[in-house]
C-alpha cells in the first residue's frame, strides 16, 4: 500500500479493487515486476504510475536498466547499504521512491542530489542515526519524508533545508529526546507530522509555532507526563490532535484552547483518574474525542464535557475502572449522534445523563456491569428511541434474579423505582503503597435512587465530609478524597461510604506510607454518657485503623435468666450510641468489640443500671393529655350547636341546646373555663369545667 500515502485507508481499498492493475510492457529487471498501477499524490489525487516492484528480493544494489518511464520504484525489504546518484539520475519521471527495510545508517549514503520530480521518498526501517544540516539537496518538490523506525538521536537545526514543499513528515518511533522548533521554520506547507514514540517527556512552548499550516499532530507514545499552556501556540490550522499512549495525568485543557479549530482529539491510553469539569469547554468545532483503554479513569464528573457544539461522536470504552458518569457530566452537546460506553465497569448510566443529550441517536453499553434496578429503568421505557449497539450482550449482571437477562426484556415494571447505594469494587484498589510526602487522591463513587451521599473515615475515626478542609484532607463532592503531603501518621484504613434513605455501602483501602502504617496501641475504652429509664447512651474515642465495630449487650434480670444478647454493627465514623427500648431499673452490660487492620482486636466493656419510671407522673402526664382533648371536644361541640341554632335574636336557645345534652363534668385541676367567641360578632358562650382533685 505504499502508493495510498494520501488517502484514507478504505478510500485506497475500494480505488484498488475498482482499478486494475495492468501490464507495463518493458523490459524489467530480472526478478522484478513491471506494471500500471494506481496511485494517490500527497494530496490524495489519482494517477496510474508506472511502476517496478523489485521488493524482498534480498539485493544489495538497486537494479541497473530501470525503465526510463518508472514513476514509482519499489525497493523494500533487501540489503541495499549505498545508493550512487547515477543508479538513478536517468530515472527524469520518478516520483515515488521506496528504501524502506534497508540497511542505510548514513543520510550521505543515498547519494541523491537532484530529483526535481521526486515527491514521496521512503527511509523508514533503516539504520539511520543522524540527519545533519541539509541532508536532502536537490529535493525541492518533495512532499512526502518518511523518517520513522530509525534510530535517530539527534538532527540538526537546519537538517530540512530546501524541503519548503514537504507536506508530510514522519519522524515518529526513534530516539529523539527533544524536538526542536527550527526543524520547523523551513518546512511552511507542512501539514502533517508525527513524532509519536520517541523518548520525548515533555513539548516547550512554541515548540511548533511555525506550523501554522499543520493539520494533523501524532504526539503518541512519547511518554508526556504534562503539556504546557503554550505548547500548541501558533497551530491555527490543526485539526487533528493524538497524544495516544502518553503519562497523562490530567486533560490538557488550557493548551486545547490555543487549537480552536480543532475536530478530532485522540487522549486514548493515557492514565487520567478523573475527567473534570470544564476540562473539555468551548471546543467549538471538536466533532470526535475518544477516552479509550484508560487504565487508571474511574470518573466522568459533572460538567466535564461542555459546550462543545458539533461533537457527534464520544468514544469511551475499555475503561476497566470507569464506574461511574455524573448525571449532569454533559452539557450542551446539541448534535452528539454516537456515545460509546461498552467494555467499563458502569453499574448504571444516569437517565439525566441520557436527556441531556437532544440529538443521540445510538449507544453502546454493552459489556458493563449493569445493575437492572431504578438508575436504568429508562431503556425499557417507551419514550427511548435511541437504538442500541450489540443489544444481545447488553446483560444484567445484578440483582441476582436478573443476571444474564438481556436488559430490554426486563418489563420496566419489574425493576424497582428505588435503590441502595453501590460503590463499584474496581473504583479503587483494597491496598495503595505511597512515599512520605506523596500526594494522594482515592476516588470513590456510587450509584442509586435517591442519590447518594459519600462521605470518608480516616483511620483516626475521623468523618471527612464534602467541602470541608480537615488539615491534609479535602473530600470532593463527587467523592474523591485528597490528602496533601501524606505522612506516616495520616497511614492506615481509610473507608467510604455511599448513603441514601434506603441504606449505604462501604468499601475500604489500606494506605501504606514507606511501606508501612502505624498501629493501634491505644486502649480501647467504653464510656456511659447518659442513663434513663429505658435507654443508655454509650460513647468511646475513635481508634487507628479500626476495619469494624460491633456493640453488644444484655441484661440479667431479677430472675437471674439471661437476657438474650443484642448486637448492632457500628458505621465507621460513629462513635455514640444510644441503647433504647430498654427495661426500667434493670442492670446491663455493654461491650464493643473493635476489629483493626493489623489483624487486632480489642474489646471494651461497661456496665449500667437504668433508672427507675416514675408511673405516678407518667399517669399525671397522660391524664392531663387526655384532658386536655375532651375539653377541646367540648368546645367544637359547642361551636357546632352554636352554628346550627343561630345567634342575634335566640341566643338562650343555643345555651339551652348545649345543657340538654346533660352535665359535663371534666376532672382537670389547672382548667377553670373555656371561652368561644360567636361568628359574626356574636355574644360569648360559655362552656363551665368543674375541676376537682386527682383522687376524688
Amino acid at each position: 500500500m505504499r502508493g495510498f500515502q494520501g488517502c484514507s485507508l478504505l478510500l485506497c481499498v475500494v480505488a484498488a479493487a475498482a482499478i486494475p492493475i495492468v501490464p507495463w510492457k518493458v523490459k524489467c529487471p530480472l526478478q522484478c515486476v513491471c506494471q500500471i498501477r494506481p496511485w494517490y499524490t500527497p494530496r490524495s489525487v489519482y494517477r496510474e504510475a508506472a511502476t517496478v516492484d523489485c521488493n524482498d528480493l534480498f539485493i544489495t544494489a538497486v537494479p541497473k536498466d530501470l525503465p526510463a518511464g518508472t514513476q514509482t520504484l519499489l525497493l523494500q525489504s533487501n540489503n541495499i547499504a549505498r545508493l550512487e546518484q547515477s543508479e538513478l539520475d536517468y530515472l527524469r519521471n520518478l516520483t515515488e521512491l521506496d528504501l524502506s527495510q534497508n540497511s542505510f545508517s548514513n543520510v550521505w549514503d543515498f547519494g541523491l542530489k537532484s530529483m526535481p520530480q521526486l515527491l514521496s521518498l521512503h527511509l523508514e526501517e533503516n539504520r539511520l542515526a543522524e540527519l545533519p544540516d541539509c541532508s536532502f539537496p536537490g529535493l525541492g518538490s518533495l512532499q512526502e519524508l518518511y523518517l520513522n523506525h530509525n534510530q535517530l538521536r539527534r538532527i540538526a537545526p537546519r537538517a530540512f533545508t530546501g524541503l519548503s514543499s514537504l507536506l508530510r513528515l514522519h519522524l515518529n518511533s526513534n530516539l529523539l529526546r527533544t524536538v526542536d522548533s527550527r526543524w520547523f521554520q523551513v518546512l511552511p506547507s507542512l501539514e502533517i507530522l508525527m513524532i509519536g514514540g520517541n523518548r520525548v517527556d515533555a513539548i516547550l512552548d512554541m515548540n511548533f509555532r511555525p506550523l501554522s499550516n499543520l493539520r494533523s499532530l501524532v504526539l503518541a507514545g512519547m511518554n508526556l507526563r504534562e503539556i504546557s499552556d503554550y505548547a500548541l501556540e501558533g497551530l491555527r490550522s490543526l485539526e487533528s490532535l493524538s497524544f495516544y499512549d502518553n503519562k497523562l495525568v490530567a486533560v490538557p485543557k488550557r493548551a486545547l484552547q490555543r487549537v480552536p479549530g480543532l475536530k478530532f482529539l485522540d487522549l486514548n491510553k493515557n492514565p487520567l483518574q478523573r475527567v473534570r469539569q470544564s476540562d473539555f469547554t468551548n471546543m467549538l468545532h471538536l466533532k470526535e474525542l475518544g477516552l479509550n483503554n484508560m487504565e487508571e479513569l474511574v470518573s466522568i464528573d459533572k460538567f466535564a464535557l461542555i459546550n462543545l457544539p458539533e461533537l457527534t461522536k464520544l468514544d469511551v470504552t475499555n475503561n476497566p475502572k470507569l464506574s461511574f458518569i455524573h448525571p449532569n457530566a454533559f452539557h450542551h452537546l446539541p448534535q452528539m449522534e454516537t456515545l460509546m460506553l461498552n467494555n467499563n465497569a458502569l453499574s448504571a448510566l444516569h437517565k439525566q445523563t441520557v436527556e441531556s443529550l437532544p440529538n443521540l441517536q445510538e449507544i453502546s453499553i454493552h459489556s458493563n456491569p449493569i445493575r437492572c434496578d431504578c438508575v436504568i429503568r429508562w431503556v425499557n421505557s417507551t419514550e427511548t428511541r435511541i437504538r442500541f449497539i450489540e443489544p444481545q450482550s447488553t446483560l444484567c449482571a445484578e440483582p441476582p434474579d436478573l443476571k444474564r437477562r438481556h436488559i430490554r426484556d426486563v418489563p420496566f415494571r419489574e425493576m424497582t423505582d428505588r435503590c441502595l447505594p453501590l460503590i463499584s469494587t474496581r473504583s479503587f484498589p483494597s491496598r495503595l503503597e505511597v512515599m512520605d510526602g506523596d500526594n494522594v487522591s482515592l476516588h470513590c463513587r456510587a450509584m442509586a435512587e435517591p442519590d447518594p451521599e459519600i462521605y470518608w473515615v480516616t483511620p483516626e475515626g475521623v468523618k471527612l465530609i464534602p467541602y470541608a478542609h480537615d488539615g491534609r484532607y479535602r473530600v470532593h463532592p463527587e467523592g474523591t478524597l485528597e490528602i496533601v503531603g501524606i505522612s506516616e501518621h495520616e497511614a492506615g484504613l481509610y473507608t467510604c461510604v455511599a448513603h441514601n434513605l434506603l441504606g449505604a455501602d462501604t468499601k475500604s483501602i489500606t494506605v501504606l506510607v514507606n511501606s508501612s502504617f502505624p498501629r493501634s496501641e491505644a486502649s480501647l475504652e467504653l464510656a456511659v454518657l447518659d442513663v434513663q429509664p429505658y435507654h443508655i447512651l454509650l460513647s468511646w474515642k475513635p481508634h487507628l485503623n479500626a476495619v469494624s465495630s460491633n456493640l453488644t449487650w444484655s441484661s440479667f434480670l431479677l430472675s437471674s435468666s439471661l437476657d438474650t444478647t443484642n448486637v448492632a454493627r457500628i458505621p465507621l465514623g460513629t462513635h455514640t450510641y444510644n441503647i433504647t427500648r430498654l427495661h426500667q431499673d434493670t442492670e446491663y452490660w455493654a461491650c464493643l468489640h473493635v476489629a483493626f487492620v493489623d489483624l487486632q482486636a480489642k474489646v471494651a466493656c461497661v456496665n449500667a443500671r437504668t433508672k427507675e419510671a416514675i408511673h405516678h407522673q407518667r399517669f399525671l402526664g397522660d391524664t392531663q393529655c387526655l384532658l386536655t382533648l375532651l375539653a377541646l371536644g367540648v368546645l367544637l361541640l359547642a361551636a357546632g350547636l352554636v352554628a346550627r341554632c343561630g345567634f342575634g335574636d335566640e341566643p338562650r336557645r343555643a345555651k339551652d341546646a348545649l345543657w340538654d345534652m346533660g352535665a359535663v363534668h371534666v376532672v382537670y385541676p389547672r382548667l377553670a373555663q373555656h371561652w368561644a367567641q360567636g361568628p359574626r360578632g356574636g355574644p360569648l358562650l360559655a362552656v363551665e369545667v368543674q375541676a376537682e382533685p386527682l383522687d376524688s
